[in-house]
């Protein structure tokens, strides 16, 4: 595989920042017991925004190599916006990655494709990689409508953004019906879209950007099935939801190289 994977741990709205501290530094050292070669994938996790100073002070001080991020920014700079939070902000705290379109945002919040875009614009502004989240429901999913869904929503939020901001970009397909359910998406499934995605960003940007592009499969992923999902070609990388929370856990979903044949 050319391009690194990326295990991302969205820890969604749990821990505090004592919590958060604790955790981070579990994971660190359950990573460094096993002697993790973070070549063979970049691990992050993306804390509530009120751990992320308490994470950035942690992993400064222990010389981690694990990067962190936020789970939202807002589409404005500054302004008049109570409980919104910039990309500047977000930068400042030492944020690699923004979530941007999580399907929770999307149900709960209302968020439409333009504004997964503008948000995602928002983040490569501030010098942070998108997490461009996109999936199906379940009953597109069982219309047998899911790819045709999930691309138009690829076509929406890249229409914001010019070939170099998209190349600077990560894209995270997340079958609603797999999160946090116990459902997992087969590998096979996961590669139908994870590969129809590809397909449409070689058309958008050409195959050489649509190569370096890291597509992440979301969905109750965890070290008993991680491997196999990884073993697909377009699968190149995990969002990962509660297996994220228990950190003996998710360091094995981030050594999944050792259980491919």
């Amino acid at each position: 595989m050319t391009r690194t994977p990326l295990m991302a741990g969205n820890w969604k709205m749990n821990l505090d920042h004592l919590e958060a501290t604790a955790t981070i530094q579990r994971l660190h050292w359950a990573l460094q017991d096993a002697n993790f070669d973070y070549g063979k994938a970049e691990v992050a996790v993306l804390p509530p925004f009120t751990d992320l100073r308490s994470v950035q002070t942690v992993t400064d001080a222990d010389n981690m190599s694990i990067r962190y991020g936020a789970q939202d920014v807002s589409v404005h700079p500054d302004g008049a916006y109570t409980g919104e939070i910039s990309a500047r902000m977000l930068s400042k705290l030492g944020c690699s990655y923004v979530v941007v379109g999580h399907s929770e945002r999307r149900q709960y919040h209302g968020e439409t494709d333009q504004e997964v875009g503008e948000k995602a614009l928002a983040a490569l502004a501030g010098g942070m990689v998108p997490i461009i989240c996109v999936g199906e429901a379940l009953a597109i999913r069982k219309a047998g409508e899911h790819v045709a869904y999930t691309l138009a929503q690829i076509d929406a939020v890249f229409a914001e953004l010019a070939p170099e901001l998209a190349s600077r970009s990560v894209v995270a397909y997340e079958p609603i019906w797999a999160i946090g359910t116990g459902e997992v998406a087969t590998p096979a499934d996961a590669q139908e879209v994870c590969g129809a995605i590809r397909e449409r960003l070689a058309e958008l940007y050409g195959r050489d950007a649509a190569e370096a592009i890291r597509i992440l499969y979301g969905g109750s992923v965890k070290s008993s099935n991680v491997a196999a999902i990884m073993a697909e070609p377009d699968v190149d990388g995990g969002l990962v939801g509660g297996a994220s929370l228990d950190p003996e856990e998710f360091a094995r979903v981030c050594r999944f190289s050792e259980y491919i044949a």
